[in-house]
């Protein structure tokens, strides 16, 4: 029993780790993108389909960084949240069915960037405790509505338990577990997240934009 144990805990921990980072997304058209040339984004409150409510919040801090240092101006948060308050809008749902034109006649923005958070937070699976951000991101034209590129991005932190013997990996895997909720080391896998998948020059990414000095080499 105890070997049938250990060898499903290997086989479950050896298969989260193998999958740290989600597989390079396919070639991605960039033709509407570089009709465009979007110099100024909206990033909008994402939309969370986790467990943890804390995920929105956390991803949207993240995200326009990756997104300045790729050459945009990006909307302050701070300016996009209070706006939105001021007209009776606190709900992702209800800010993402605006229509494109009415974000453009508020903001001004050339185009906007809509997320949804599918996973967010730590979990405890038999010798592996591990935390996993999982991210779909759209960024559309407000001039127009089109689409002007999409992706998606899944980061897995996994602590490496592999000394100690079975008892020691399972004492690990829940102290690691403890550690990673009360850390709150979701926060700094989703900065990770928004990196790899919003910085410009990485594979399926976004274009760089008119302030980066590598604007229009791609």
């Amino acid at each position: 029993m105890l070997n049938k144990l250990l060898r499903a805990g290997l086989l479950a921990a050896a298969a989260l780790l193998a999958g740290c980072v989600a597989p390079p997304q396919k070639n991605v058209d960039y033709t509407a993108f570089r009709e465009s040339k979007p110099a100024s984004i909206l990033v909008l409150p994402p939309l969370n389909t986790s467990v943890d409510v804390a995920a929105s919040a956390a991803v949207l801090a993240q995200a326009t960084l990756p997104l300045a240092e790729s050459g945009y101006y990006v909307i302050p948060v701070g300016v996009m949240d209070e706006t939105f308050k001021q007209n009776g809008l606190t709900s992702p749902d209800d800010i993402h069915e605006l229509p494109a034109a009415k974000l453009r006649e508020i903001f001004g923005a050339d185009a906007a960037l809509y997320m949804t958070v599918k996973q967010y937070g730590a979990s405890y699976a038999v010798l592996a405790s591990t935390v996993t951000v999982s991210i779909d991101a759209e960024l559309l034209d407000l001039r127009n509505g089109a689409k002007l590129w999409s992706g998606t991005k899944q980061v897995v932190h996994a602590n490496n338990n592999s000394g100690g013997g079975l008892l020691g990996m399972l004492v690990q895997a829940m102290v690691d577990q403890v550690v990673n909720t009360l850390s709150d080391r979701s926060y700094s896998v989703a900065g990770m997240t928004n990196n790899m998948l919003l910085s410009a020059g990485t594979a399926g990414g976004i274009l760089y934009g008119p302030r980066s000095p590598r604007y229009e080499t791609q």
